[in-house]
């Protein structure tokens, strides 16, 4: 006797109804802004900073790019509801670009693309092969490793992913490993790019809050984090980070009794490091001459820039000097979509701080109560959240100038405040539905994202559990740059 499994047909109004009241509520919060200009309502002043947010995430609801929405709402808040006069937005858009760390962002991406096309990858892969590849899940480990490795190069996360990933994948899945655990394992490890020198992410940090000197607990002006500082800073975390996915790759490879490679020699090891020893000495190039004072970090990013350009050409020769005017093409698209999410971003910042929203902020919580324990918990909660519908730039470029001067006068240092907004941004890559390590890996892998959501949960869950750690253990990310005295 056969059965019949009845399914509720789906409802076509459903989906259309909800495309309806995307639409509606950004209409909702210009009707507030208009009304309001109109001086047919009165919107208190700490209500102002909440019809903008909600004009922002309604324009984010809609599919709109980070970028337009950021402008439009605000072009929408300052002709209706602020009293800010045009010209000092104008001037502030001038200004607050004209940064010298800002030309960093730039360079660091150049050279990032010339080490993703030059074969560095391929041989930072065989030498952490040669070094771990033994171990259970020896070729997960490699992967690990060399994605750090990587990551303390180039600076990006998605570019991380790309070059291991498209290498180390098919490896994996040819020497027996299921698809899933080297594409849980990729996505995951790509993502030590935001928080290991020389980071994007945290010059875009250290840019977004310069020239803001909150007022510290105390009552003295506090400055914000050099770039410099920033990026010590995150060495002892990103350490930290990469060996916990390598516990939970090595945990996962031995619970399923997944294959090793054999052995290598220490003659081998040595081979594969000087194979690669000129991709990793751009690790000393950057870090050893901002500390050694040579340069400063946009001169090192200029410096990287024009190290990694002649060793993919001259020294591994795997990217021919025809391929230029295109490394070069890529880069510059790169960098100018970040520059544009940068220029809108300053201006609602600025918008924010001249309507004193994080001021309100701040008052709010010390009237309720809060420390810096709790302002900490719901920072994470924001930030996770916000990672849903945001990439990275947009997240520290649109919070780090509001929460940053909350932060600072609950006692939060700079620095500390910064790597815990790295790690968020690490995980808001690594979870749908706007997790870019996501949508790169499981075009590489050929994976639906559901799949590839369900396979890199493990490392998922140790990235939030290393996220607590951080966010209350101040000592883990001060540790390095106390020591060397910065």
């Amino acid at each position: 006797m056969s059965t019949t499994t009845l399914q509720a047909p789906l409802d076509p109004n459903r989906g259309r109804l909800a495309a309806i009241a995307m639409i509606l509520l950004p209409l909702f919060f210009i009707g507030i802004c208009m009304l309001s200009y109109e001086q047919i309502i009165v919107v208190p002043d700490g209500m102002r900073g909440v019809v903008i947010a909600g004009l922002l995430i309604s324009l984010f609801m809609t599919g709109m790019p980070i970028s337009i929405a950021l402008g439009l709402s605000v072009l929408t808040f300052m002709f209706t509801m602020t009293t800010v006069p045009v010209v000092a937005v104008s001037l502030k858009l001038f200004t607050g670009i004209e940064k010298f760390e800002i030309m960093s962002i730039p360079f660091f991406i150049l050279a990032g693309n010339f080490l993703t096309h030059g074969g560095v990858a391929k041989r930072m892969i065989h030498f952490a092969s040669t070094m771990v590849g033994h171990w259970y899940g020896g070729m997960g480990l490699a992967g690990v490793v060399s994605c750090a490795l990587f990551a303390a190069i180039s600076g990006s996360s998605v570019a991380t992913v790309v070059a291991i990933g498209s290498i180390m994948l098919p490896a994996m899945v040819q020497q027996g490993y299921p698809k899933r655990f080297g594409a849980g394992v990729i996505a995951t490890s790509g993502a030590l790019g935001i928080l290991f020198p020389p980071s994007i992410n945290l010059v875009i940090y250290a840019v977004a809050t310069s020239g803001m000197n909150p007022m510290g607990p105390d009552g003295h002006t506090v400055s914000s984090a050099s770039i410099g500082t920033l990026f010590i800073a995150g060495i002892v975390p990103g350490l930290c980070l990469a060996f916990l996915l390598g516990i939970t790759t090595w945990y996962q490879a031995k619970k399923h009794d997944y294959p090793r490679l054999p052995r290598a020699s220490w003659g081998e090891r040595i081979r594969a490091f000087f194979d690669c020893f000129w991709g990793l000495f751009l690790i000393v190039i950057v870090i050893g001459g901002i500390y050694a004072g040579l340069f400063t970090p946009t001169e090192a990013a200029a410096m990287a820039a024009v190290y990694a350009g002649f060793v993919a050409v001259f020294v591994y020769k795997d990217l021919k000097i025809s391929d230029i005017p295109r490394v070069l093409l890529t880069s510059a698209a790169m960098s100018a979509m970040i520059l544009y999410i940068v220029t809108n971003a300053v201006l609602f910042s600025f918008l924010m701080v001249s309507e004193q929203i994080p001021q309100h902020m701040a008052d709010w919580m010390s009237v309720q109560g809060f420390g810096w324990v709790g302002f900490l918990l719901l920072c994470n909660l924001i930030l996770l959240a916000a990672g849903n519908v945001m990439d990275p730039s947009a997240m520290v470029l649109i919070f780090a100038p509001i929460l940053f001067p909350v932060a600072v006068r609950l006692g939060v240092n700079p620095v500390h405040f910064g790597i815990m907004m790295a790690v968020n941004m690490e995980i808001g890559l690594c979870h749908p539905p706007v997790g870019l390590n996501l949508y790169v890996a499981s075009g590489i892998a050929k994976m639906g994202i559901t799949e590839l959501t369900v396979a890199v949960l493990p490392w998922l869950l140790t990235m939030l559990g290393f996220l607590v750690v951080i966010t209350y253990w101040p000592g883990l990310t001060l540790f390095l740059p106390h020591l060397l005295g910065m």
